[in-house]
């Protein structure tokens, strides 16, 4: 049978709203969409733990658990970013370890898990830790989607996500298979190609495509139509832009045409409504107010909504924002340079930030730390060889570069630095050692309200 998954506190107010959307807010809406039918709800994972941490001042693991409180029939899943977790670097096994197991006892259902370069390797120790989640924290075991990441450029064939699939079959036996089209750039065609595909290695098929091109709702369509088990949607409010489609025309379709997921249409109305109230709460994020539905000139640079918007961002800030176009052009010749990387966090700040630099200062006339670090093959393996003049140098500097003072915290660093004043939980280590300036930040105003409260209870 067909089913549907429900992505809109998760991506869709990451593509549309700046993750910005405030926890009970959250608990509005999938309180409401517990009773539609869903096989799951992304809740939580990519920017979901930064952002809250960084601009809310909320507790990413408060959220979570505020949300399991109160979804009691649907399977909740997040988006892992292989050894990245839910950040911008490979973390240590231990953090690793520690951060899936809590997200697990915390209430995550189905961990949907990528690597931006398709490399195995950088799935190897998360999957491993997630294969061994005990069923005792709940009836069943932790689900395991992995994500193919899909791209166009020479090397991203349809032979090459053969491959990829055979291999991630093989090695971790997934429950899913996910299609991952971060720009909106799958076409009904290669999506039809691509679910055979993926059937023919006897593993369940999900398909994740944003709407930026305009394309996402026929590809849907065609791919439920080749045989898909799971679709990803959102409620209208959220939709379409570089979000994706929307979840109560395409449960009409897909009924039409006797897919029939089974969806409450009339909970998904009432959901839709809510969300509309507290969409125009985060008015000045809404990306939907200035972007274009449909931007076909996604299909020529393939760059997700939010890379444009970081990149304007930052273009912005450097008063070039007419310089927008040239960098557009120049990522894909970065990308070509790198190996073809797909542009997904963090390719797609490596790749952005570079073309930025080579636009306003000259090609390749610095080289970032990061682009060094990716060229030295520390975020994984290329999906292509890259350009070795640019790899002579990064091998040059880094061997004339200082050493790095300390690397990404493990859980002990996090038990000996953080101070246990600031401490209410075995999960605040694990939030110190991903993001330890923010968490800083975010402890301390966190005792400093707490002992406000204290003093204006009298209890001192």
């Amino acid at each position: 049978m067909l089913m549907l998954n429900d992505l809109t506190v998760r991506d869709g107010q990451q593509s549309l709203l700046a993750t910005r959307m405030r926890t009970g807010d959250i608990i509005k809406i999938v309180s409401i969409l517990d009773n539609a039918g869903y096989y799951a709800m992304e809740v939580w994972g990519g920017a979901t733990f930064d952002a809250p941490l960084r601009y809310l001042k909320e507790d990413p693991w408060d959220r979570l658990r505020a949300i399991r409180e109160v979804v009691t029939k649907t399977k909740l899943m997040m988006l892992l970013r292989g050894k990245n977790l839910v950040g911008y670097r490979h973390y240590p096994e231990d953090v690793i370890t520690a951060f899936i197991e809590k997200a697990y006892e915390n209430g995550i259902d189905i961990f949907r898990v990528f690597d931006a370069l398709n490399d195995p390797n950088n799935l190897v120790y998360p999957i491993k830790v997630i294969k061994s989640l005990s069923k005792a924290v709940r009836n069943s075991g932790a689900l395991l989607q992995i994500a193919i990441v899909y791209s166009i450029s020479p090397v991203h064939t349809i032979e090459y996500y053969e491959k990829t699939v055979e291999e991630f079959v093989s090695l971790f036996e997934p429950d899913f298979i996910t299609i991952k089209d971060m720009a909106g750039i799958l076409t009904p065609g290669m999506a039809v190609e691509l679910v055979k595909m993926i059937k023919k290695q006897g593993v369940k098929v999900n398909v994740h495509s944003h709407a930026t091109s305009g394309m996402a709702p026929m590809t849907l369509i065609k791919a439920a139509e080749a045989g898909a088990d799971l679709l990803d949607v959102v409620l209208s409010p959220l939709s379409h832009f570089s979000s994706h489609p929307a979840a109560e025309p395409m449960v009409e379709a897909l009924r039409s045409l006797g897919l029939d997921p089974e969806i409450n249409e009339k909970v998904l109305y009432r959901a839709s409504k809510v969300l509309e109230g507290i969409k125009a709460k985060y008015s000045k994020y809404d990306y939907s107010k200035r972007g274009k539905v449909v931007d076909i000139n996604v299909l020529n640079h393939q760059i997700p909504g939010g890379m444009i918007s970081n990149l304007l961002a930052q273009l912005r800030d450097l008063k070039a924002e007419d310089k927008l176009e040239e960098v557009l052009e120049e990522v894909q010749r970065v990308r070509k340079d790198l190996g073809w990387p797909p542009l997904v966090t963090p390719m797609s700040q490596i790749v952005g930030s570079q073309a930025v630099v080579n636009v306003l200062s000259g090609r390749y006339k610095i080289l970032l730390n990061e682009t060094v670090n990716y060229l030295l093959g520390k975020y994984g393996r290329p999906p292509a060889p890259v350009n070795e003049e640019l790899k002579r140098r990064a091998e040059e500097m880094a061997r004339n570069a200082p050493k790095e003072a300390m690397g990404a915290k493990t859980l002990e660093d996090a038990r000996r630095e953080l101070s246990k004043v600031y401490v209410e939980k075995d999960e605040d280590y694990i939030t110190y050692a991903l993001f330890p300036e923010q968490a800083l930040k975010f402890f301390e105003e966190r005792y400093k309200k707490k002992l406000a409260k204290a003093v204006g209870l009298g209890w001192f």
